[in-house]
């Protein structure tokens, strides 16, 4: 069976939202955050120890986006996935590695800063969440006239780069929720699947 080693809230999100979208059986350890500080331990399974990290039998995984590409593949035909025969193929694509190459890197900066290492560097804090919001262009503009990003259907894109909008609130980035944005978040961020997998926490 598949296992996800996950923090509340964390990029996590995104394979087990894809996980339940798929409504497939899957183990998962929910642990404190960070877990390289407060359960080293796990620095035995995944030697980065950053989350999520995926198991499938000899399959292990880092990355939160290939995570989604993978359980699509592996589980479907779904349509959650877009095929390459799709005229949206390329766009889907861009939208997977938008996700964190683009968006959520400069969201762990102002994480780290803000709340893991407050007064360190507070200009980093100010300067980053300008940066990831002046990121959100592309974005924005995308949805103009439509509701998910690609094939007119939702998909792993949706959930992949929404989950950056989802940071934002947290990181209180409150200028990221531009009008089309929220209108599209709204509407995903209803889904079940989404609502069990950012209400998971760890208990001791």
């Amino acid at each position: 069976m598949i296992k996800i080693y996950a923090t509340e809230n964390s990029r996590s999100v995104r394979p087990i939202w894809t996980a339940e979208e798929l409504d497939i059986d899957y183990e998962l350890e929910m642990m404190p955050f960070p877990p390289r500080v407060f359960k080293k331990e796990y620095l035995d399974v995944n030697m980065l120890g950053t989350v999520p990290y995926l198991i499938d039998g000899d399959i292990k995984m880092t990355e939160s986006v290939a995570m989604c590409q993978y359980l699509v593949e592996k589980f479907g035909p779904s349509d959650l996935q877009v095929k390459p025969n799709e005229a949206d193929y390329p766009n889907y694509l861009n939208w997977l590695f938008h996700a964190d190459a683009t968006l959520t890197f400069p969201q762990t900066v102002v994480l780290r800063y803000k709340f893991q290492e407050p007064g360190v560097a507070d200009g980093a804090v100010e300067g980053y969440s300008r940066w990831f919001v002046s990121r959100l262009k592309l974005l924005e503009s995308s949805l103009a006239d439509r509701e998910f990003l690609c094939s007119n259907r939702f998909t792993i894109a949706d959930i992949c780069v929404s989950y950056a909008i989802n940071l934002a609130e947290a990181l209180g980035i409150e200028q990221a929720m531009k009008p089309n944005i929220t209108r599209w978040t709204e509407n995903l961020f209803k889904r079940k699947a989404f609502l069990k997998a950012k209400s998971l926490k760890y208990e001791e």
